[in-house]
């Protein structure tokens, strides 16, 4: 970009790059609704329909609020927030993997870096980059924010399969030695929230059936 040549040509410059980073925000903004119509397999707790990826990062996000406490080591809550609601963002072009789709999940990391490049690359440099970096930061699970957000996104589930009496493990027949894979990594979080899933979510539909047994 050339400099201006004189202070009103300055001005005119500095209101147009204002205007343009205002429109890429609101077109990200607008893009970002779509998140709305990616259906997840969890029903929510009435068990009439199931979630979608915005009502999950919502449910998350407030349960972190309340939940922090129990995190294995102090963390920063809005950063974890902050990953929690935009770490599924990228499924808007990805699209969501169930949890227990094996072929699908061998695609999945190159399928969503794909689709970070194209949504965060819609925003202003400095923030696209803020997003992406908040994206591998949940994905690498390294940070104390990352460890505990990967819970709540492990936890909120299971608590909503056992809301609703195992209704979706039920209709995909899953086993438990599933679900214990799927959580090798749980605890990493918050030790004591998972131990609460276990006795409270898991072991209840295990017993009655709803889960398979190994």
């Amino acid at each position: 970009m050339k400099p201006c040549s004189t202070e009103k040509e300055c001005e005119v410059t500095m209101e147009q790059n204002a205007q343009e980073r205002l429109e890429k925000q609101f077109a990200f903004c607008r893009e970002i609704d779509r998140e709305k119509f990616i259906g997840r397999q969890t029903y929510l707790t009435g068990g009439e329909r199931k979630e979608n990826d915005a009502e999950h990062a919502w449910h998350m996000a407030v349960m972190t609020l309340l939940l922090s406490e129990y995190a294995n080591e102090k963390i920063d809550v809005l950063r974890t927030i902050s990953l929690l609601l935009i770490h599924d963002l990228v499924e808007i072009y990805a699209g969501d993997t169930y949890a227990y789709d094996e072929e699908e999940k061998q695609s999945q990391r190159e399928r969503e870096e794909q689709a970070a490049d194209k949504l965060f690359g819609m925003l202003p440099e400095d923030q696209g980059k803020y997003m992406r970096d908040l994206w591998e930061e949940f994905e690498a699970r390294e940070t104390e924010e990352a460890k505990f957000a990967r819970t709540m996104d492990h936890i909120q589930p299971l608590m909503l399969n056992a809301a609703t009496d195992g209704k979706s493990w039920v209709e995909h027949g899953v086993h438990l030695h599933q679900i214990m894979k799927r959580n090798e990594q749980t605890a990493e979080g918050s030790a004591s929230l998972w131990e609460y899933a276990k006795e409270n979510f898991i072991q209840p539909n295990l017993e009655k059936g709803r889960i398979l047994p190994d």
